[in-house]
This record gives C-alpha cells, sequence and structure tokens, in this order.
C-alpha cells in the first residue's frame, strides 16, 4: 500500500508538468512524421517504415531516463524526501514507487508511436503487439538509468546527463538513423556491447516476425536492465543510510 501511495504522488508529479506529456508521448510521434516525409522526397530508402518505426519508438523510451531521473533528484535535493525517510519504505520501496508509474506512460508513448507508423503505412498485423510487448526490458532499461542518474546527481545534472547526452548517445549507439553494420569495426564492437543496439533490433526482429533472434536481444538488455537497477537500489540504500 505504502509503494501504491508513493507511485500515485509521483504519476501526479508528472501529470502536472504539460511538457513532459509533450515529450514523452507527442514528440517521437512528430520525429517519426517528419522522417517519413524525408523518405518520400529522397530517391534513396533509407528511413522505411518498418525499420524507422521500432527505432523511433525505442528512442522515445529515452525520455523515460529524464524524467524518473529528475523527478528522483528534485525529490532527493529537497526536504521531501528527507521526511520520507522516517516511514517504514525501503530503499526498494522507494525506487518501486518512482518506477511504476513510468510504465503506464512508456506504454502509452510506444502505442502512440506504433499507432502512427500504421497511420503513415505500416501494415496492421499481430508483430506490432509483439514489437511492443519487445520494448517493455528497454523501457525499464532507462527507468533504471533514469534513477541511477537521479541518485548520484541533482537536477541540473541529471538535465545534461539524460537529456542531451544520453539522447544523443542512445541515437548513434542505437543504429536509429543508420545500419550499425555499415560502420563495423570497433565502434559496432562497443554499440553491441551495449544494450541499446540490441534493443532497436530486438524490436525490428519482433515486428518483422523474426522470433529466432529475438530472445538473444531481449536478454541483453534485460540483463542491463537488471544489473544498473541493482546499482541503484545499493546506491540509494547508502544515500538513506547517510542521511
Amino acid at each position: 500500500m505504502r509503494i501504491k501511495a508513493f507511485a500515485m504522488r509521483n504519476l501526479k508529479e508528472m501529470l502536472r508538468d504539460p511538457l513532459t506529456l509533450f515529450f514523452g508521448l507527442g514528440f517521437p510521434m512528430a520525429l517519426l512524421g517528419l522522417m517519413t516525409l524525408i523518405q518520400r522526397n529522397i530517391p534513396v530508402h533509407i528511413f522505411e517504415l518498418d525499420t524507422l518505426a521500432p527505432g523511433i519508438a525505442f528512442f522515445g523510451l529515452t525520455f523515460m531516463a529524464l524524467f524518473s531521473g529528475l523527478l528522483l533528484a528534485k525529490d532527493r535535493t529537497s526536504a521531501f524526501l528527507a521526511r520520507l525517510t522516517a516511514s517504514p519504505m525501503t530503499a526498494s520501496d522507494f525506487l518501486l514507487g518512482y518506477l511504476l508509474p513510468m510504465l503506464p506512460m512508456a506504454a502509452g508513448q510506444t502505442a502512440i508511436c506504433l499507432g502512427a507508423a500504421v497511420a503513415l503505412g505500416l501494415p496492421l498485423n499481430w508483430n506490432l503487439l509483439a514489437a511492443a510487448a519487445s520494448l517493455i526490458p528497454s523501457a525499464l532499461l532507462f527507468i533504471a538509468l533514469g534513477l541511477l542518474c537521479g541518485t548520484l546527481f541533482n537536477d541540473k545534472q541529471v538535465g545534461g546527463m539524460c537529456g542531451a547526452l544520453l539522447t544523443n548517445a542512445t541515437a548513434f549507439l542505437a543504429g536509429i538513423w543508420f545500419d550499425l553494420s555499415l560502420i563495423g569495426g570497433p565502434f559496432g564492437t562497443v554499440a553491441y556491447l551495449l544494450p541499446f543496439a540490441h534493443g532497436v533490433d530486438g524490436a525490428k526482429a519482433a515486428l518483422a516476425g523474426n522470433w529466432s533472434a529475438l530472445p538473444g536481444h531481449l536478454l541483453w538488455v534485460c540483463a542491463w536492465a537488471a544489473a544498473i537497477m541493482a546499482l541503484a537500489v545499493l546506491l540509494f540504500r547508502r544515500r538513506l543510510v547517510e542521511r
């Protein structure tokens, strides 16, 4: 019950900010429409919907890191979280309270993005549901990254880390705008050691019905998400002890 009450409070905090709703729900859809318009006016096939839509849906989830990180950092640097340390809530309870309200937003964002892709010409089939489901580990990954940054940094630092830095790094390392095989070498090796390219490739595989390739990508993303969340809980627990 205490986690539910805390999660509801955090959900209300997010809904009070219209910019959160715009960037979380509207920006990926606008970006998808822009890239599709560009594709229709160039002679080469770069931004095809069957590969672009999963990539944009994944890219939109980077904002979950920003939202969760800012919310935690603001609470941590204010008197609000200090007062809550007197409650019986544990570090895991606190982080679950921040994580749970982010999941409906991530699901809504993915649904809106894929729905916009269907409106733009992507075939409507059951693979869309598989692609949406394959992005759940990626959502958890970015929320965990946000909670880790919110535990370590203040709100201004989180804005820089989870804003421009993470979104740009994700866009390049995930191969959203280009095929990573075109670069290869050390860059490709590093990209596939990190979880971002696997998140995009997993969503593309699900949309294409390539089921044999899906488990490997999802397991890699899940392993990173679990490790980052465990680290966030450990560091947050130490912050609570310091208080």
